[in-house]
């Protein structure tokens, strides 16, 4: 029997050798029939246990199978390494490398980490929140009305769903809710991230941008507050003295409101496409807290103070790199990103 097995094993190995066509492929046979746990290995380790004439028998049978294999291994190397075309496979170490391509960070996520930087040094904690809102959240909590235009199709994508009403947010102002509901003043937190508005496209608008949303509570805290806060960040943002204005506004969320303008530092307050040629561009929407707000939030009215903004990343991008077309964000044009 063990004859036969020898045989055997020996016929295999003969055409799986000679029709291998890789070093891989041989070294593969090898280990299959001699390795350590290889088929002829194993018989050759059962020797052993033989009666001494079996030994005698099998033992010089095994022995001349393995060194046939060995030769065999060998040959087919050799014809192998012949096969190969050197010249083609010649490396030439003397040629320069490929040099790797570095990546570039988007303006906008520069511009973000800058906001977070300086808010932060301000004694402000960054907070965020899911994309797709319930309409809750995104309007309701907000003394957002039902009649409001924010909730028509015009402005708000909506998504289909069984449960509630779901929209993609379209500001970042059900962070300030969230956050609200489990933690109690005093609360200082910006809210940067992405938002969508089902609107048309032009230099100054895009359906998908970015916000960062600011949101200040106490027990007294004020407009002046406000102002200063925003001094002090838009002038270390920018690295120069900038003039703001506040205009009076309405928004359902803040009560008075009011929206914040700068002189135009694309165009030096000469008049551009990014300021719709007035010199100055409306860089933020702000005011103070509406107690409703608070009440949603589970806060007692009346019980704390606060004032809220929000402004778009993309804006102060523009304005920061001098980009007078808002589209060139969402471009893909790499000419365009590694400017930066």
């Amino acid at each position: 029997m063990l004859q036969n097995k020898v045989s055997e094993i020996k016929e295999k190995s003969t055409d799986e050798i000679k029709t291998s066509q890789s070093e891989r492929e041989l070294y593969a046979i090898q280990v299959k029939y001699l390795g350590r746990k290889g088929k002829l290995t194993a018989i050759l380790k059962g020797l052993k246990d033989l009666p001494a004439d079996k030994r005698r028998e099998i033992g010089p049978i095994a022995n001349e199978a393995r060194n046939a294999i060995k030769h065999l291994i060998a040959e087919r190397k050799k014809e192998l390494s012949e096969q190969i075309d050197w010249e083609k496979e010649r490396i030439d170490v003397t040629l320069p490398g490929k040099r790797q391509e570095i990546g570039h960070l988007h303006p906008i996520t520069l511009v973000q980490r800058d906001i977070e930087q300086i808010f932060t040094s301000m004694g402000f904690e960054i907070a965020d929140g899911p994309e797709i809102e319930t309409e809750w959240y995104n309007f309701d909590a907000l003394n957002v009305p039902p009649d409001h235009p924010a909730r028509d199709m015009q402005d708000t994508f909506w998504l289909k769903s069984e449960k509630e009403k779901l929209v993609l947010r379209t500001h970042t102002s059900p962070v300030q809710i969230r956050h609200m509901q489990k933690n109690k003043p005093p609360i200082r937190i910006i809210v940067p991230g992405r938002v969508f508005r089902n609107e048309a496209t032009d230099a100054n608008h895009e359906h998908t941008f970015y916000q960062f949303e600011g949101l200040m509570v106490d027990d007294d805290i004020s407009a002046a507050n406000f102002r200063s806060v925003m001094k002090i960040f838009f002038e270390n943002f920018f690295e120069q003295k900038v003039e703001l204005r506040l205009r009076p506004s309405y928004f359902p969320f803040t009560e008075p409101s009011f929206e914040i303008d700068m002189n135009c530092l694309v165009c030096g307050e000469k008049g551009c496409s990014a300021c719709k040629q007035s010199g100055w561009l409306e860089i933020a929407g702000a005011g103070m807290v509406n107690q409703k707000i608070f009440a949603a939030a589970g806060y007692l009215k009346n019980r704390y103070q606060g004032f809220a903004f929000g402004g778009s990343i993309d804006r102060l991008t523009m304005m920061k790199y001098k980009i007078n077309d808002i589209r060139l964000f969402h471009s893909g044009d790499l000419r365009f990103i590694k400017q930066f």
